[in-house]
């Protein structure tokens, strides 16, 4: 029951001019006012006592200099009062122990301990509160009054918001309602803010699948296919320079001498999309991609899976193309995709292919462009190596919810780009092939390349025993300066000690040193010292180093080394 009901019955008699019941304080406050119960079996009086009531509760909020809200309160008091005195209400008994008069100045009170602004004067010769000292909230309040006397609270509620907006001050604001405003207002930007970033893209405009149905021995698979020209280039790079390459040189990069003999014109690229990461029996290709030279045109051959239980297809037609090939190109392949690959042969029931020479470009990658620092992931490097940027590639994370919501329905406008994103994984792994086999032929001579490179290189032709190579990519990357230099001085110092040219090894050590910052030094100066003891049996210059290069010995190791020294230096007289 609303204030308003409840001051009602208060001021109204009972049926049969009984008396109304009386009225008792409830403290429990609703809506910022104190409510009011009407205890049973008691009275209300009107009339002049009533009135008498009402003037010291008007006297009570002059004294306390009550805030605007309590203004409002005496001034619909007022009203009440001259309300009554017009209408010439009759006297009722006055009886009970707690009067309509007891009730409003009761309220006054709890309505003004809890708004303690100043408000404006009243006027002391009547009582009452002047029209002109009533600011507009409460003149409205006591002009828009019921029958009753009784302002209604939520007009009264429209009104005050009304004169807020229209800039009439109701006193000072508290700090802490300043600071919560302010908390608000900022938490709305943010949220603001953050929807827009996390705002959808529009959805694209539905597209049929670019993949077809081909009928095949094995039955009906789905397939997408299109064939790039000899001069398609992906970034900077030919693709169609993947058949140049020399198999001894590709044999030297991955480090695999089986790859010696094979015939890089009839290789097969392989890359595939799956409906997760974690591998095992769980993980579908649902996608496998194709890719192979005819003539010096590059043929791209996708393998699309439109629903579970469709494998065996492709699966055949997939190992009837390697068995035509002579080596698979992959990316991360070893790893990943052909162990996933040879898993669905199996659960398929499906004979696994023989397994063909495996070049996988991930590992020589990650030799060659390791000193760059920013690892080997497959579009960092078509970006930073061949200047290849996608413009609105799918990300890898997105393609297997992609799928799914495929199988779930929807059209096929969504795996679109899924399908142009393993295409150019693909031309990227013949790009890439061309790019390295090129970059390591030319061995730092021919042309310009980054130094971080250059010592890639030639840290994988000192593992393939190519010293001549590794030895000119090494001075080709010195010039660079800097820890690089520094790294391939040491190189070259380690392949001319090798060679038995002690001299030149000295001399790659003594320039290392001028490209070592502070802490770097020690290790030369190690180097310097078993070189000037064992190949120049200089050991004046052996111990100068080896006093140098304690802080990368162990102590024991290190003063053992300085009695030897010190000793053999002793017995040649020196």
């Amino acid at each position: 029951m609303d204030l308003k009901r409840k001051l009602s019955r208060l001021t109204s008699a009972g049926p049969g001019g009984s008396r109304a019941p009386t009225a008792t304080v409830n403290p429990v406050v609703e809506g910022g006012s104190p409510a009011v119960d009407v205890a049973p079996g008691a009275s209300l009086p009107a009339g002049e006592g009533a009135r008498a009531a009402l003037r010291q509760a008007v006297a009570e909020a002059r004294s306390r200099n009550e805030a605007s809200s309590g203004v409002a309160a005496v001034a619909v008091a007022e009203a009440r009062l001259r309300s009554e005195a017009s209408a010439g209400v009759p006297a009722v008994e006055e009886a009970g122990t707690t009067t309509i008069a007891e009730v409003l100045v009761e309220a006054l009170r709890k309505r003004l301990s809890m708004d303690g602004e100043p408000g404006p004067s009243l006027d002391g010769a009547h009582g009452l509160m002047s029209a002109d000292a009533v600011p507009p909230v409460a003149r409205d309040a006591g002009e828009r009054t019921d029958s009753s006397g009784l302002v209604d609270l939520r007009e009264e509620a429209r009104r005050r918001f009304a004169a807020k907006k229209g800039g009439v001050a109701e006193g000072p604001v508290d700090p802490r309602v300043a600071s919560l405003r302010q908390m608000l207002s900022f938490w709305a930007e943010r949220q603001g803010t953050a929807s827009a970033r996390r705002a959808v893209a529009p959805a694209p405009e539905p597209r049929a699948l670019p993949v077809e149905a081909r009928s095949t021995p094995f039955g009906t698979v789905h397939v997408a296919d299109q064939l790039y020209p000899p001069e398609h280039h992906h970034g900077t790079a030919p693709v169609a320079a993947a058949l140049d390459v020399e198999s001894r040189l590709v044999a030297s990069l991955a480090l695999h001498p089986e790859l010696e003999s094979v015939d890089f014109t009839r290789m097969l690229m392989l890359d595939t999309e799956t409906t997760g990461l974690a591998g095992g029996t769980g993980t579908v290709p649902f996608l496998v991609g194709l890719a192979w030279f005819e003539g010096r045109a590059l043929r791209v051959h996708q393998l699309f899976l439109r629903r579970m239980g469709e494998e065996a297809p492709m699966l055949r037609l997939l190992a009837e193309r390697m068995a035509s090939s002579s080596c698979m190109v992959t990316f991360n392949g070893k790893s990943f995709d052909w162990p996933l690959l040879r898993t669905r042969f199996v659960l398929n029931r499906v004979p696994v292919p023989p397994e063909l020479p495996h070049l996988d470009l991930l590992h020589c990658a990650r030799r060659v462009f390791k000193h760059r620092g920013e690892g080997a992931r497959l579009v960092h490097l078509e970006g930073q190596v061949l200047g290849h940027h996608r413009v609105g590639d799918v990300d890898g994370s997105l393609i297997p919810e992609l799928y799914f919501r495929f199988l779930r329905g929807t059209d096929g406008s969504e795996l679109v780009p899924v399908l142009e994103h393993n295409a150019n994984d693909l031309l990227l792994l013949a790009a890439l092939l061309g790019d390295l086999v090129r970059r390591f032929r030319a061995d730092g001579t021919t042309e310009r390349q980054d130094p971080r490179d250059l010592l890639g290189f030639a840290l994988v032709a000192e593992r393939a025993g190519d010293t001549e190579r590794a030895l000119s990519f090494a001075k080709a990357a010195a010039e660079g300066g800097g820890t690089v230099g520094m790294e391939a001085l040491v190189l070259a110092s380690r392949l001319a000690r090798r060679a038995g040219d002690g001299e030149t090894a000295v001399a790659h050590l003594q320039r290392a040193l001028t490209y070592a910052r502070p802490g770097q030094g020690a290790m030369l100066h190690l180097s310097l010292t078993k070189l000037y003891e064992h190949s120049l049996k200089d050991l004046p210059r052996a111990l100068h180093h080896a006093r140098l290069a304690a802080p990368v010995e162990l102590p024991a190791d290190h003063q053992l080394r300085l009695e030897r020294l010190e000793r053999r230096l002793s017995r040649q007289g020196v």
